[in-house]
This record gives structure tokens, sequence and C-alpha cells, in this order.
């Protein structure tokens, strides 16, 4: 319809120019068209006004949907909530699926005591990732119980269960910001801390490389860092956190040779003191835990240190040989 007024001015306007002169010019027409232009310009961006809204009003009606929905996670009226969380964590007998009538977890009885580490290993889809998310009480479990400190993770006051963790995860989340307010996302750290610990990271030395240094903005997911500098950034961050109990999900997953052995390193630094729980593709991760477990169909197969796994020779053996290259 614009184009079609824009378009008929234009005639209309041609016609006087042409066999009546007397009420129209060639100037008068060509300052007409552009003025017609001009008031249309702004009809145009109106009609783009009214689009927008209609769909922010369709964006809006699927938030207020996912918000009104109701949480099937209940916090306990008890509401457990201790001044000082110690980190020995229990699972007697749990099950878990996320369809009802098919576990992926079946009748685990795992103790991870105190201070301890504990590595898990397992083929895609065994459960592992699973695990944490039971641990963190994104989901109930389907049979038997979780305790953390001899206390059902249930019964626990929700804000305080999770902020007892440091999750570092295969797929790390960084903002759209600086690199100091991704290191500060979650903690109260000054930024006398933040500088301590990105060298403890070796993270430094390539920030202050950067013309902004600490105020480098980093791009959406930190789509401006490698996988390795993301990695590092999001095992500061857990640094920074001083949660007791520490939980790396394939940490090294998506990273060269040499980038995982100074992540290795930072993950013995942070794992000091704290209870932690390494899930793990490559084993060499995980060798110097205090047990370590090996998931298949939801169950363990096999458990132990890293040496009695070996000298057992079944698979946890094979899966070593296999990432040396001797079969």
């Amino acid at each position: 319809l614009i184009a079609l007024g824009f378009a008929s001015t234009l005639a209309i306007g041609a016609y006087w120019v042409l066999y009546e002169p007397s009420k129209f010019t060639v100037g008068g027409l060509a300052f007409f068209a552009m003025m017609i232009q001009r008031l249309l310009w702004p009809v145009t961006r109106l009609g783009n006004v009214f689009d927008e809204f209609e769909r922010a009003k369709a964006s809006i009606a699927r938030i207020f949907q996912l918000i009104d929905s109701p949480n099937s996670i209940e916090e306990s009226s008890s509401s457990y909530n201790p001044e000082k969380v110690k980190g020995d964590i229990q699972l007697k007998s749990v099950s878990f699926g996320y369809n009802p009538n098919q576990n992926i977890i079946n009748n685990l009885d795992i103790h991870i005591p105190q201070g301890t580490q504990l590595g898990i290993v397992g083929t895609t889809g065994v459960g592992k990732t699973t695990l944490i998310k039971l641990l963190l009480r994104l989901y109930d479990v389907n049979g038997g119980e979780i305790l953390l400190d001899e206390v059902d993770i249930r019964d626990w006051n929700m804000e305080k269960l999770r902020s007892s963790y440091a999750l570092v995860s295969q797929d790390t989340y960084l903002f759209h910001g600086s690199i100091l307010d991704n290191l500060a996302y979650g903690n109260n750290a000054n930024i006398q801390r933040i500088k301590e610990v990105a060298r403890q990271v070796e993270l430094s030395e390539f920030i202050e490389s950067l013309p902004e240094g600490y105020a480098s903005i980093i791009g959406e997911r930190g789509i401006k860092l490698s996988g390795g500098q993301r990695q590092r950034i999001s095992i500061a961050r857990a640094i920074l956190k001083d949660a007791p109990i520490l939980i790396l999900d394939e940490a090294t997953s998506s990273v060269d040779s040499k980038t995982e052995r100074i992540i290795q390193r930072q993950i013995q630094l942070l794992s000091q003191g704290r209870t932690s729980i390494i899930i793990a593709h490559r084993l060499s991760t995980i060798q110097n835990a205090d047990q370590i477990i090996l998931l298949e169909n939801g169950n363990i197969l096999e458990a132990g240190k890293h040496e009695q796994l070996l000298a057992g020779d079944k698979k946890y053996a094979q899966l070593w040989k296999i990432q040396l290259g001797t079969i």
C-alpha cells in the first residue's frame, strides 16, 4: 500500500506537470515526492513496531508459562541449614530414571568420605552426569536416598545445599561481559583475590597481555576465548567460590594435551581439603583419586584405586591400555 501510494503520487504529479503546468512544476513535484518519502518512512517503522510488539507478546507468554510451571522439587519444611558443611556424601540404593519405567541408575551404593576424591568413568549415557544432577537435587531420586553429612538432601535448605557445591562442567557457560565480571560471578571476592586466583590457574599472563586486561569483553559464551581459557575461567570461579564440595564434569574433554596438563595441575590444587567428584573420559585425570568407579548400564562394574583396577585386568585396565595406545 505504501509503494502504491508513492507511485500514485508520482503519476498524478507527473500528469499535472505535463498537462497542467500552471498547477505543478517539476521542482514542486520533486520536492513533494521527497516529502512524501520522508512521511512514509515513519509509517513503515510504525508497522515494524507493531510486528515486534506481537513477537514480544508471544515470547513473554512463553516465559511466564515457564515461570508459572509447578516446581517438582519441593523444599522440606524442616529445611536443614547447618552453619558449616563437612562434605561427607553417601548414596544408598539410589535408583533414578527420567522415564519412571526405565531407570538410568540402579541401586547405587557409594560413600565419598569428607575430603576424599572420587573418580567416575564410563561410556557415554551410563548416568555419570545424571548422578551429578541428583547430588545437586535438580531431580529427586526414584528410589533410595542421598545423604550429605548424614542428612537426606531432601531435608536440606535448597540454597544451602547447592551453595555447598562448586561445579565445573564440560559445557562452560560464560556471559557477555568482561573477564573480571565472569571471574567474580557467584562470589564476593575482591580484585586482589581474583588476580591471585588467576595466577594460580595460569590465566594472568594471558589476561594482562590484552589491551584492556581484566576489563576485556569476551563475547557471548566466551566466544573470543579458546576452549582451554574458558575452562580455566570456570575453574577459577570454582576456586573463588570456596565450596566444600567440588564437582568436575569432563573438565578436560575439549582441550589439547598441553592445556589438559595445566588443568590437571589446577584440579589437584583445587581439590585439596575438599570432597571432590571428577567425571572423566581421560583416565589420566583421575588416576590419583582415592577411589574410582566404572559405571556401566547404571551399575558399578568395577571400583577401587587406579593400581587395584589395573591389577584386576578387566574393563578399566583395557580402557587404560587403549588410551596409552598399547592395544
